[in-house]
């Protein structure tokens, strides 16, 4: 049980397919989770306030009771329109699917990465699908991810019919960099943050201590990258005993970056997908591979074709006529 199973699935990250039809439900993380921690983000104002559902947030501005800052998130509503995500979910379906792990589907472009032995290889990334490319040019209009280079790009897909869902996890620090980006589509879900205070060796957390943070506390590029490392510049100013709910409504675009980006975990859970679910996460580099970095070389590769977008139709056409009959 502990090897893939037919459905993707490996170890403790099961869905319903292998937990009914393969014996692991008795494998599956469970998550002690206390709705009385819970806070939830609001766009709007950008503060936290006590509670659970995600609605919560569309109280504003007449929120009632307890709020908190929580650092570290952009939401921008209604980033594409009806029918762009018409449009973008229909080119999407068009290209093949792979399975992953916990009950979802994915579509990945990007270099092969290996986060154990911290190795980047080219692979076979020639970059994006054209379909996605007003994506990425609607970033430029965002103040907090100027500059932003795109190098990974994933579609991801949460079927409840599955029990899809994502266990409490930080992106790998040692090759992704600060902005972590999403955009929501299909339908509106949840992104649970629980405070991290594991080991810094996990998800290679430790080597954001070997670059510049490089956006400040209120969403802006610094110039010259900050004074202490990434980890430190974004430690949290106070110990918060709390679960906080950011909401990821449909067609919603969302960055989170700094403190929740480094100090907390993220997990989106199987309660909050009530129906078919679709994000396109993306990814830039970490400094080191940056202009000037130690791994700059491999990272202009990289970056080199990261500028590329092609016409997803010809290439899966293409891909068809090449497989022998």
């Amino acid at each position: 049980m502990t090897k893939p199973r037919p459905c993707g699935c490996k170890g403790c990250r099961t869905c319903l397919i292998c937990e009914t039809q393969y014996g692991a439900a008795d494998m599956k993380l469970q998550l002690a989770l206390n709705k009385d921690k819970g806070y939830v983000y609001c766009p709007l104002c950008n503060k936290a306030w006590k509670g659970w559902d995600m609605d919560l947030y569309k109280q504003h501005p007449h929120h009632e009771g307890e709020s908190i800052d929580y650092p570290g998130v952009y939401i921008q509503l209604d980033f594409i329109s009806e029918e762009e995500e018409k449009e973008l979910m229909k080119n999407i379906d068009d290209m093949p699917w792979d399975i992953s792990q916990s009950g979802r589907r994915k579509q990945n472009f990007g270099p092969k990465t290996n986060f154990k032995k911290k190795k980047i290889v080219l692979g076979h990334f020639k970059g994006f699908p054209e379909c996605t490319k007003f994506l990425q040019d609607r970033f430029e209009r965002i103040e907090l991810l100027q500059h932003y280079e795109t190098i990974e790009q994933c579609s991801l897909e949460y079927d409840p019919s599955k029990g899809a869902s994502i266990d409490p996890h930080i992106d790998d620090c040692w090759v992704w960099g600060e902005r972590i980006v999403t955009v929501n589509c299909l339908s509106d879900s949840v992104l649970t943050m629980t405070p991290f205070l594991g080991d810094r060796k996990k998800y290679n957390l430790y080597c954001a201590d070997e670059y510049c943070a490089i956006v400040d506390s209120k969403g802006k590029l610094l110039k010259n990258g900050s004074d202490d490392t990434a980890l430190a510049f974004w430690k949290p100013k106070n110990d918060m005993d709390v679960i906080i709910r950011i909401p990821m409504p449909r067609r919603s675009l969302l960055v989170i970056y700094g403190e929740s980006r480094y100090h907390w975990e993220h997990c989106v859970l199987r309660k909050d997908i009530v129906s078919r679910r679709v994000c396109i996460a993306y990814r830039e580099f970490t400094p080191p591979y940056m202009n000037n970095g130690s791994q700059e070389t491999i990272g202009t590769e990289v970056r080199r074709v990261a500028k590329n977008f092609w016409d997803h139709k010809t290439e899966y056409q293409k891909n068809a006529e090449d497989v022998p009959s």
